[in-house]
Formats: C-alpha cells, sequence, structure tokens
C-alpha cells in the first residue's frame, strides 16, 4: 500500500482510536509454494495495550495449516471509503471536467506473528475477552473448558492470537489539496449524503483541523 507523507497517520493514536470501532477486516496469510494467498474475512478483538488481536477459526479453516506452516500474516482492515467525482477534484486553475477522480478510503495493516492456542483453559479465556468485545453488555454464557454449554465445543475451533509486529495506515482524504479544492470536496459530500459520506467529511475536517 501506497502511503504519501500527507496520507500518513498524525501519530499512533489516530489509527488505534480508529481500530476501536472497526473490527472487521480480512486475514492475509500466505499459501503453499506458487499458489495465491489466503485470504479470510473475520471479527476481531484488538487490544493496543497487549499489542495483539484476537481471532478464531472453525478447525477445518485451510488457514490454520497455513499458519504453521509461515505465521508471518497481515490483518487488514478498510473503511469510511467513497467515490470523489472529477469536478469536485479540479484545481484553482483547472475546468471542472479535467478533474481527475479518485477514491477517499481508511486503511490499517496489521503485520502479525500467529500463535495457535492449544490450552483450553486459555482458549476459553480468550473467546471470552472477544465476545466482551463484541457484546460489552453481556447475555452469554462464560466460556468454561470441560463445562457446559460451550466446553464441548472448543474443540471444533482454533483461538489465535496475533502478535502485532509491525502497523501500516493511510487517511486518505485530500489533505494535501488546496484549500479552495478541500471546500468544495466537503461541500459536495454534505450534498450528497450517500453512505459514508459524512464520515469522510468528517475525516476530511479532523485532519485539517490537526494540521
Amino acid at each position: 500500500m501506497l502511503i504519501h507523507p500527507w496520507d500518513a497517520p498524525h501519530d499512533d493514536a489516530e489509527w488505534q482510536h480508529w481500530l476501536t470501532t472497526h473490527d472487521f477486516g480480512q486475514l492475509a496469510v500466505n499459501g503453499p509454494s506458487g499458489e495465491p494467498p489466503f485470504v479470510q474475512p473475520l471479527h476481531f478483538a484488538y487490544d493496543p495495550e497487549r499489542g495483539e488481536a484476537i481471532i478464531h477459526l472453525a478447525r477445518p479453516n485451510p488457514l490454520l495449516p497455513a499458519l504453521r506452516a509461515d505465521p508471518q500474516v497481515v490483518l487488514s482492515v478498510t473503511d469510511d471509503y467513497v467515490y470523489v467525482p472529477g469536478p469536485w477534484q479540479a484545481g484553482p486553475d483547472e475546468r471542472p471536467e479535467d478533474g481527475v477522480p479518485t477514491s477517499f478510503y481508511t486503511a490499517v495493516q496489521l503485520r502479525c506473528t500467529a500463535h495457535l492456542v492449544d490450552d483450553p483453559a486459555e482458549t476459553a479465556t480468550l473467546l471470552n475477552r472477544q465476545v466482551g468485545h463484541f457484546q460489552p453488555e453481556g447475555g452469554s454464557s462464560t466460556v468454561t473448558a470441560g463445562e457446559a454449554p460451550y466446553g464441548r465445543m472448543l474443540s471444533g475451533i482454533r483461538v489465535v492470537r496475533l502478535e502485532v509486529t509491525g502497523v501500516r495506515a493511510k487517511f486518505k482524504y485530500a489533505n494535501h489539496r488546496a484549500t479552495e479544492v478541500q471546500d468544495r470536496i466537503v461541500a459536495g459530500l454534505a450534498e450528497r449524503g450517500g453512505p459514508r459520506d459524512a464520515v469522510a467529511r468528517e475525516h476530511l475536517l479532523r485532519r485539517r483541523r490537526a494540521g
């Protein structure tokens, strides 16, 4: 992923905060020699203090033997994307029809080392942590190894700890453009009012305020 200086996060807190509300992504795992990578859409629970993300997979999933063969993976998360029409992007000295269309988006890619969890008690602990992330209000029984209602199901899944070893983050919202162009884009997003237009507009304004 190409990251221009003006699209880079201002600090680690920016992308970490974004991940607190974006917890569905795609896990890319190296496939066998000569084959393309495996890509698995999934929910994850990211913990910035521990520097890891927790996932779980069904035991028949082909990613599991691939993870054993090569635990170096990428967890990719992309959202807040919109299409920006060419006329909105036209420079101060350009005709509207000569403006170049583009895409706005936020992307965070976590390079990780995958650790497969074998211990049933640790598996239960990590599953409870993951459920707690998605259901802070509770409502589900606690997972306990060897006990009902979920204990007998643990043999059918594998929990994986993704130890984060590197991060590439990008906030692509025209922050290198002239103020006149940015203002036109902001107005266009507000008028169009499509899915994700409001959040893309806020990203542009927030990053402009932050300098």
